[in-house]
């Protein structure tokens, strides 16, 4: 027979516990340096005065024009009304606007509205598409005179956009797209210096190891422009979209130049008119408020949604 062994096993000690476990002592929280504090009520401040404006045009919005005057001071609405908002999406009669201190004028916010988001996102389209092109010419090909080129793109940034309106104006006029919405598009449907700048900052931080290996097997330029490039650069394409869509949107002075009826009229301009329309007791600031809260409420809430999107596609693209 085989015999087993078994390890001796040590008898235990009676009444013997564990040694107690020391808690050990909390950190105390260092109180806020005074340089902190500072930094944080100085941010606070800005954001108040950031948002304050936005705030008077909401109370301006939900008062009536008669007690404007007479509590211009008061921080609350004055006379609480929403006539401003009635008399902007058409529901009050001429003789309630006048009334209620309006100019008795309509405005077809609906139309001018629809007019606003077809200019602004066929422009958005073309202008990053075009851009996003160009961008990728001059990243990742290489072509004779590519540099000198891309600093007269550079340069072009430095020529105001108000000396550009003259040229651009007879160019529409001699095309006879005066006054209609491919006229208001035209001169921004192409491309940016800008958008080319912004998106080439991108392109070239883009590994090439991928693209020359779509390029051994067999893909073109074009290729590899459209199912490499485009999804690897998703962030700064979107970033670029909504820049220039909120830049389309809030563009008043060439729209003004060249639009002269209702058909071709875009909500910044016909926010103008409304303005000019102007009662003999005194401008609407009431339904002028309302206006412009509700043309630019889509933008404050696109930014609000991208805006960390935004700052992070700038910051990557090396834009400061």
């Amino acid at each position: 027979m085989t015999e087993t062994t078994t390890a001796p096993v040590e008898p235990e000690t009676v009444g013997q516990t564990d040694p107690p476990r020391t808690a050990q002592p909390r950190r105390r929280r260092r109180p806020p340096s005074p340089g902190r504090v500072l930094a944080w009520v100085v941010m606070i401040v800005l954001l108040l005065l950031t948002l304050f404006p936005f705030y008077w045009m909401l109370r301006t919005a939900l008062s009536s024009n008669g007690a404007l005057y007479s509590g211009s001071t008061s921080l609350l609405p004055v006379g609480f009304s929403w006539g401003g908002f009635e008399r902007v999406f058409g529901l009050q009669s001429t003789e309630e606007a006048i009334a209620q201190g309006g100019s008795g004028a309509s405005i077809d916010f609906w139309l001018y509205l629809r007019n606003s988001v077809v200019v602004a996102t066929v422009v958005t389209a073309c202008q990053v598409f075009f851009s996003a092109m160009a961008a990728y010419a001059f990243s990742r090909l290489r072509w004779r005179g590519r540099n000198a080129v891309f600093a007269v793109f550079l340069l072009s940034l430095m020529v105001p956009a108000i000396f550009t309106l003259l040229p651009n104006f007879v160019l529409i006029r001699d095309l006879g797209l005066v006054d209609t919405l491919l006229g208001i598009m035209l001169p921004g449907l192409f491309m940016t210096p800008f958008a080319i700048f912004f998106l080439r900052q991108f392109f070239m931080n883009v590994s090439t190891e991928v693209e020359e290996a779509a390029l051994i097997d067999g893909a073109s330029k074009v290729r590899v422009f459209f199912a490499i490039i485009i999804p690897m650069s998703v962030g700064p394409i979107a970033t670029i979209s909504i820049l220039t869509y909120i830049g389309s949107w809030n563009d008043y002075f060439w729209p003004l130049m060249v639009s002269y009826t209702d058909e071709s009229r875009v909500l910044t301009v016909a926010l103008g008119n409304f303005n000019a329309q102007t009662p003999q007791t005194g401008p609407d600031w009431a339904g002028l408020m309302a206006a412009t809260l509700v043309a630019a409420l889509p933008m404050i809430l696109l930014f609000l949604v991208f805006a960390k999107r935004i700052v992070n596609s700038i910051g990557f693209s090396g834009i400061k």
